[in-house]
């Protein structure tokens, strides 16, 4: 029986599509192994969202050629799409696959005497690419793709190029997935894509209409939203989504910058006052929403008095997760070419500033569940404080745990919390504990 290993980069999306391509090796008879171990045949499914993710993306395909020299190394997606010329000058890849072509892995094994590249034309309209999975190696939860491509060309960004315009599954499709991914056992879903807020506006529906529809689906117990384009988040979405309770208040707005001025260089399409509105909507509408978001620090021209103005935002909003980010400078865009770079030094400096700002937000938000009932779906063990417990997520995605002999994963449980652990785990009071 043949080998293959498989190692993703990257966001949800390229995890999705990883798991697509494992399953496809599958049906042909390949036995998956750790990308540590030898193999026949190494896919790494790359990344090229920062200079960081380019960089990771060549060391793999050059730990797969040390693995094993005489194995078939197939580099696929993002930094394949965008750095083409590149991984063809290296010469460590066998074989190329571009975004849209991932469902075409084993048709290329097949041929790569012959056929050593598929790439493909992103610049114009592109049909939704068929891959879909059946099931996902998390035993609760699966991620499920519904979207591809991106519109927006922010000025800092390259995935437009490198996964091309928006495309999105049909309804039909989506629904097919989920009930089978249902039926393996995954009670919660989450809905991805590259710009899911822009779901449906090539087929005519939008994403609102996809999340009923998916609520439908008896199985399913949680719908879990991948992020979202803020101003997607109107009153009426809101309200809306308050009216489907398998929807999880968890909602990761994308801010970047809390300074109107970055905003607009960036090319983003809202002002911090709109951002802020988007989140006052989702506390009107749920009782304890977690809002996380994503900043960059060091956007060129960035000053002091810009970056204090967004760290005077966070500290407004009150999120209960910031991802930070340093701005990485990306060759073919516009922000590349501008002038008023930021030094490396001042980019670390500020990132360092806004982690210590955001250090307690976690902790804090977990803090108000003290004394309430919360819901977990139990996902696996684990030992805290010394003792066996089963870990899983509320719908907030916080962590909780059970000290119950009798707790099993995938069991969806409600209970009061009688206090916070380390790490903002939440400690559930198993004495009040009873199954959904």
């Amino acid at each position: 029986m043949k080998r293959a290993a498989i190692h993703n980069l990257g966001c949800k999306v390229n995890a999705y599509e990883a798991e697509a391509m494992q399953q496809l090796l599958e049906q042909e008879g390949y036995q998956i192994v750790p990308f540590s171990e030898t193999a026949d045949v190494y896919v790494i499914n790359t990344c090229s969202v920062t200079h960081t993710a380019d960089q990771k993306s060549r060391q793999m395909i050059h730990r797969a050629r040390k693995l094993n020299p005489h194995a078939v190394v197939v580099a696929a997606g993002c930094y394949v799409q965008t750095a083409q010329e590149k991984v063809r000058e290296d010469g460590t890849a066998d074989l190329l696959i571009g975004n849209n072509r991932k469902h075409e892995l084993i048709a290329m094994l097949k041929a790569y005497e012959t056929r050593r590249e598929s790439l493909t034309d992103l610049s114009g309209p592109s049909p939704y690419e068929s891959l879909s999975i059946r099931r996902s190696a998390e035993h609760t939860r699966a991620f499920l793709k519904v979207q591809d491509g991106c519109n927006q060309f922010c000025s800092y960004c390259i995935i437009p190029y490198a996964r091309g315009r928006v495309r999105s599954r049909s309804v039909e499709e989506v629904m097919e997935e989920a009930k089978e991914l249902s039926c393996h056992g995954h009670q919660e879903l989450v809905l991805t894509g590259i710009h899911l807020s822009s779901y449906g506006q090539d087929l005519g529906t939008d994403l609102l209409t996809l999340i009923r529809r998916l609520h439908e689906i008896p199985a399913v117990r949680r719908i879990r939203l991948g992020s979202l384009e803020p101003k997607i988040v109107t009153e009426a979405f809101a309200r809306a989504l308050a009216g489907l309770p398998k929807v999880c208040p968890h909602f990761h707005l994308s801010l970047q910058s809390g300074c109107d001025a970055v905003l607009r260089r960036m090319n983003r399409k809202y002002t911090s006052a709109e951002y802020r509105e988007c989140c006052a909507y989702l506390r009107r509408y749920f009782e304890h929403p977690a809002l996380t978001t994503d900043v960059i620090v060091g956007f060129p021209q960035e000053t002091e008095e810009e970056f204090e103005q967004t760290r005077s935002f966070l500290r407004e909003i009150g999120f209960f997760e910031v991802h930070v980010f340093p701005y990485s400078r990306r060759q073919g865009t516009k922000a590349a070419e501008l002038a008023g770079q930021v030094q490396k030094e001042v980019k670390t400096r500020r990132s360092r500033i806004l982690l210590e700002d955001t250090q307690g937000l976690g902790e804090a938000f977990a803090l108000w569940y003290q004394g309430r009932r919360v819901e977990v779906l139990l996902e696996e063990e684990a030992v805290l404080e010394g003792t066996r417990c089963m870990v899983g997520h509320t719908p907030e995605y916080v962590r909780a745990a059970v000290f119950d002999p009798d707790a099993k994963a995938n069991q969806l449980v409600q209970s009061k919390v009688a206090g916070v652990l380390a790490d903002h785990v939440l400690k559930l009071s198993t004495s009040q504990r009873r199954p959904l």
